[in-house]
């Protein structure tokens, strides 16, 4: 797509596009529905794709159909190829969310001049190579990408907002610390171990509010507390719990944001039998108490 070009729909699907910059989009999808829905999207051979799915699962349709590359709920993936354009033919399943970073390669390189050795396809040797990754979104990366889904700011501050989430998760994307070593690492190799981590996640997320012990939680999975400690932070890029406390946070916001709970009622959901101790660890993570922040989204 050249930069001006508009955006093209068919079907149920519109995305939601915001230009945060010259040569920078941000394209953002709820499917809602029950329903499969097709996007599309107009885009030329100059532009970086980063895709992540939030929630659910999605699949990318190339030359009429004959290849596909899907998406699933919490990976990323990094589309790029020089020597011919990659137009979006998105099929979105039921309930996913997605989110899109759409930059071109000059503004790109602009920004990680100084990191070619590091991020492969910047070398000189890849600039006229395709290049193609998936990964994980990490517990960083999933709260500022619900952050672009769930914004309710007032629309003169929109671009401001999402251009500042928008590098925000690039800087993440790259950030050689949540990645160190993963290919490396003789724990990921173990399909096994990968799959009980994910377990894991799942049993704390879905026990918020009370969480077992880390023990108990290994026990659970059936993994040394060790392995699940090491392997947690490998894929996760976090602790266990600290993992858990941005997880809760963000539903705490979220419910906060729909108006449908008080403080002490939100506190209580997410795991905190105080107000007290629920509106400090809301301060420490936002900056703000949860009375203040729901002042500021109304």
């Amino acid at each position: 797509m050249k930069e001006n070009t508009t955006l093209k729909n068919v079907a149920r699907g519109t995305f939601n596009e915001t230009k945060v910059d010259d040569g920078f989009f941000v394209l953002s999808y709820q499917n809602e529905s029950q329903l499969v829905e097709t996007l599309e999207r107009e885009i030329d051979s100059s532009f970086i794709q980063f895709h992540f799915c939030i929630k659910g699962a999605a699949a990318f349709l190339f030359n009429n159909g004959s290849y596909t590359l899907n998406i699933q709920d919490e990976t990323s993936l990094l589309l790029y190829n020089p020597q011919r354009d990659l137009p979006i033919h998105l099929q979105v399943d039921a309930n996913t969310w997605l989110v899109s970073l759409l930059i071109s390669i000059k503004k790109f390189h602009g920004l990680f001049s100084q990191e070619a050795d590091y991020i492969t396809f910047l070398s000189d040797d890849n600039k006229d190579k395709k290049y193609y990754k998936d990964g994980r979104i990490s517990p960083s990366m999933s709260i500022v990408l619900n952050q672009l889904i769930h914004y309710n700011l007032n629309q003169s501050i929109k671009n401001l907002y999402f251009k500042g989430k928008a590098y925000e998760l690039l800087s993440l994307y790259f950030n050689r610390n949540e990645d160190a070593n993963v290919e490396q690492c003789p724990f990921l190799v173990d399909e096994t171990n990968v799959i009980k981590i994910r377990k894991a996640k799942d049993i704390i997320i879905s026990r918020m509010a009370e969480p077992p012990s880390l023990q108990e939680l290994a026990d659970e999975i059936a993994l040394s507390l060790k392995k699940l400690k090491e392997g947690f932070k490998q894929i996760y890029g976090d602790s266990v719990f600290s993992f858990l406390l941005d997880y809760k946070m963000e539903v705490a916001r979220k419910l906060l944001e729909s108006g449908d709970h008080n403080v002490n009622e939100v506190g209580l959901k997410v795991g905190y039998s105080t107000s007290s101790h629920f509106i400090a660890a809301f301060k420490k993570k936002y900056g703000t108490t949860p009375k203040k922040y729901i002042q500021s989204v109304n």
